[in-house]
């Protein structure tokens, strides 16, 4: 179900037929119009809004497009924030980001992603495009800010974004004013001047004042235009308007209250009464305020309030929604709550089943919480959970959740097992299981045969099964294969026939634990049903990400070319789905980019991580992000960036969560290997130590990769002390994982420990050996071809080797094309049987080289475009192509390329 929409939020508020026309201003705002950012910052009453709709619309519609977001707290959500601002610029300009509203949710795609599609939309609009951001100030969010910075730095010439708001946003405005593309406009140019004041209130409210009473009512407000409005509504039909003048004083708190006092007791009870009542509403139409009111006249006196100039604000051209001014209903809802407050929680229930009735989930809930009816709010979000799965909002469920009391929350099974989701998410595994006994302990406490007294819904009726199933992750993060299988049998126990979804999440499970106990034929067969049973329950987004697990599994059983079926295929069909499904292309994108870098093409691996990075930049923290920065990791490694690898698998390791999936490639290993070949015994040796992995341990699975990762440090250490034993423990060691991967099905882990069996026996002086062992690594591969990354990352040593092998014509010509894809890495032909080490072999167009050449200079990206007479648009397009054909991801690293390639 799509995300809902007020249209009226995208609406330009109307112009009144008699305002002030403020020439000043909008000629302040013309002169500015071809900044990229304006900021309208004052506080509430200086006439933010008026202003830019009248500015607005005075443009030429032929050659300016324009969309308008009402912003208000519900946007704090990043999606719904988002939604909005998407939706309003494909109202202005149709054919913008067509898709992108699909890709929006709080924990999949990075909204870099979603901005980077847009912005390349309107780059090529037809006309200039005006985005204002109203009421700026409601919206917090630190998120939604990153996203709004994301958009101003990277705006299209033709593109200019407006925001007003109350305080100044957390933004780097310094950055932009000193640059010279912000434009403001503040409280002391929004201020009424005397002649404003003078003609806004002698002419538009008719009052006829002494030029000494309008300046004393100008000085007395410091031309605060709200003040300046109350004041006119309190002097209609006086006749002490100079002892009125006269005792205006006060801050402006202070002024509001008295103003709007004197308003509202010049005011019939009638319209009084409807005032206060209809407070507690953000935005009303004539049948809302009906239902909350408990009167029938909600049209007519919403008709009657913009008439009166009551601070009503129309929100579309019929007429049928409104909202008061901020400031007014704020002042509304503190003297209803001072004067009548036992009709506050009645007032949110009414609107709140209103709500309910309209199918608006989140605005009955909020009302709910309102009321502190927290019975009824539980009830709500019981009934909301499907539609917050589905949208992938689990960002508003855990705010509703944390509004909850406790006692309500351990009330409702759902909510519980939900919550207790939740902190597993955030990474709270401690509180998730007494989440978990909650719900049981409410689903006990129901007599059989009785109706419970909670939402009977799917969520409800398969509950206990989806308590097994998070039973079984709970052990799963904590690294018990045991409890995993264990709590993953009891939920297809539970599970019914038709309920593919716990049934396809249970079978997950125990695939995952047999692939952690190394049990590699159980796991591909037990999880390849797990992804089948998704795809019937209709999960298809779960099910593509589940292909990755299962790429890999395939991987460690030596088939990578079963792998690369199965991402291709996964990638075809998300694709051809579009949609939410369209997410799962970038994990996808991160595991063909890693078997292209397996098997020798570093380009193609480029490539996919570039493609994916659109969806991982400043992504939430998950699962697919960190896997992006360990493929960007090894990629770097196998380029020769050593540093830049340490770096990169920092960065993955403050992302990393334990979560679904067997941690199978610990980060501190990938670390100690790269230091192995860097020389740095002493680092390598720490990491050991620290991790207490020792060639006495026990061999698993779940171990091999720390005790290959010390066979490395062990022979080289003996590389730098061969008197010592360290190659005897490393050959020792590497038997004991032989068997266990023997025994496991894992040919992929039984082609690396034949490597540095060799690896080893080198060392020892043992040739003959070696050469033996190298024959076998390539011998029982099913698929030698694909594992070029897996000698190459070696370095020096394995070249030796390799080169000893070829010269005594071992394991056929397998070494010789290894050896060539090291040296020349742009040899023509392609290497039969594996890819090129990069994609250097596609050649530069001349405008490209002319772009890399100027990269290898001081000037800046905007200078290089302008000195090539190019947008930099254009530019970052050149850019991005010549990254691409380099293989590489910095300019740093282009220019490197370049110089040693001699196209500088």
């Amino acid at each position: 179900m799509a995300r809902p929409l007020i249209a009226t939020k995208l609406f330009i508020p109307k112009v009144r037929r008699h305002v002030v026309t403020r020439t000043r201003l909008l000629d302040r705002l013309r002169q500015g119009a071809e900044s990229r950012f304006m900021l309208v910052s004052a506080p509430a009453g200086f006439g933010k809004t008026t202003l830019l709709a009248e500015w607005l619309g005075g443009m030429q519609a032929d050659d300016r497009r324009l969309a308008w977001v009402s912003l208000d707290a519900a946007e704090s959500d990043p999606a719904s924030f988002w939604t909005y601002v998407v939706s309003a610029l494909q109202t202005a300009v149709p054919g913008v980001g067509p898709s992108v509203l699909e890709l929006i949710a709080p924990s999949d795609v990075s909204i870099q992603t979603v901005l980077t599609l847009v912005l390349n939309d309107l780059a090529i609009a037809p006309a200039e495009v005006w985005l204002v951001l109203d009421d700026y100030h409601l919206v917090d969010s630190h998120d939604v800010g990153n996203g709004v910075a994301f958009l101003l730095d990277h705006l299209p010439s033709n593109v200019h974004v407006v925001i007003s708001t109350r305080a100044d946003p957390e933004l780097p405005l310094s950055r932009w004013r000193v640059r010279g593309e912000l434009v403001e406009v503040r409280a002391a140019e929004l201020r009424f001047t005397s002649e404003e004041a003078t003609a806004y209130l002698n002419e538009v409210a008719g009052l006829d004042l002494s030029a000494v009473d309008v300046a004393a009512l100008e000085q007395r407000t410091e031309g605060w235009v709200a003040a300046l409005q109350l004041a006119a509504l309190s002097l209609q039909g006086r006749e002490d308007v100079c002892d009125f003048i006269a005792g205006f004083a006060g801050n402006d708190r202070y002024i509001v209250d008295y103003l709007v006092e004197e308003v509202l007791e010049h005011q019939p009870e009638s319209v009084r009464a409807f005032l206060l009542l209809t407070a507690v509403l953000d935005r009303f139409s004539g049948p809302l305020c009906d239902a909350v009111t408990g009167r029938g006249d909600g049209t007519e006196m919403l008709t009657a309030l913009e008439r009166a100039n009551l601070f009503i604000v129309p929100l579309d051209d019929r007429r049928e929604w409104y909202r008061y001014h901020h400031l007014f209903a704020d002042v509304l809802r503190a003297r209803l709550l001072n004067e009548e407050p036992e009709l506050m929680p009645g007032l949110h229930q009414r609107a709140s089943a209103w709500y309910e009735r309209k199918d608006l989930m989140e605005e009955a809930v909020r009302h709910a919480l309102e009321a502190q009816d927290f019975s009824r709010a539980a009830r709500l979000v019981e009934l909301a959970v499907p539609i917050i799965r589905r949208n992938r909002q689990e960002a508003v469920l855990f705010g509703w959740l944390k509004a909850l009391p406790a006692e309500a929350v351990r009330y409702s099974p759902v909510l519980s097992v939900f919550y207790g989701f939740m902190l597993m998410v955030s990474g709270d595994l401690h509180g998730v299981e007494p989440r978990l006994q909650d719900a049981e302990r409410a689903l006990a406490a129901v007599p059989s045969g009785t109706a419970p007294p909670w939402a009977v819904t799917d969520e409800l009726q398969t509950l206990p099964a989806t308590i097994a199933v998070y039973r079984a992750s709970l052990a799963q993060a904590r690294g018990d294969a045991t409890g995993t299988s264990e709590h993953a049998r009891h939920a297809l126990a539970l599970a019914g026939p038709r309920d593919h979804l716990a049934r396809g999440t249970a079978a997950g499970f125990l695939g995952l634990a047999a692939w952690a106990n190394g049990e590699l034929t159980s796991a591909l067969q037990t999880f390849t049903q797990a992804v089948a049973s998704l795809h019937a329950s209709g999960n298809l987004l779960d099910a593509l990400s589940s292909t990755v697990v299962l790429a890999d599994m395939w991987l460690v059983a030596g088939r990578p070319g079963k792998a690369r079926r199965l991402y291709q295929d996964a990638l075809q069909l998300a694709e051809a789905q579009g949609g939410p499904v369209a997410r799962a292309t970038a994990e996808l994108h991160v595991g063909l980019g890693g078997l292209d870098r397996e098997a020798g093409d570093l380009g193609a691996a480029t490539r996919h991580l570039t493609t994916a990075s659109e969806f991982f930049e400043r992504a939430p923290m998950t699962e697919s992000r960190y896997r992006w920065f360990v493929a960007r990791a090894l990629a770097a490694r196998a380029e020769g960036r050593l540093d830049e690898a340490i770096s990169l698998l920092g960065q993955a390791e403050q992302l990393y969560r334990p979560g679904f999936f067997p941690e199978v490639q610990p980060i501190g290993a990938m670390r100690a290997r790269i230091w192995v070949v860097q020389g740095k015994i002493s680092e390598a040796a720490g990491w050991a130590q620290d991790r207490g992995v020792c060639v006495t341990d026990d061999v698993s699975y779940l171990s091999e990769f720390d005790h290959l990762t010390l066979v490395r440090l062990l022979i080289a250490q003996h590389r730098e002390n061969p008197d010592g034993d360290s190659a005897g423990h490393a050959d020792r060691l590497l038997g004991r994982l032989l068997e266990s991967a023997e025994t496991g099905g894992r040919a992929g882990s039984m082609v690396e420990i034949r490597m540095l069996q060799a690896l080893s026996q080198a060392v020892q002086g043992h040739r003959a050996q070696a050469r033996g062992l190298l024959g076998r690594a390539f011998a029982e591969a099913p698929e030698p071809g694909g594992y070029a990354g897996l000698f190459l990352a070696e370095g020096a040593p394995v070249m030796e080797l390799l080169r000893d092998a070829a010269d005594h014509g071992i394991a056929a010509d397998h070494p010789r094309r290894l050896l060539t894809l090291a040296a020349s890495p742009t040899a023509q032909p392609p290497v039969q049987g594996y890819r090129l080490i990069s994609s250097a072999e596609e050649k530069l167009s001349g405008r490209e080289l002319q772009v890399l050449r100027l990269l290898d200079s001081e000037l800046s990206g905007p200078e290089i475009a302008q000195a090539l007479f190019i947008s930099p648009n254009t530019l970052r397009t050149h850019t991005k192509h010549i990254f691409a054909k380099l293989a590489v991801t910095t300019r740093r690293a282009a220019v490197r390329q370049a110089r040693d390639r001699g196209l500088t």
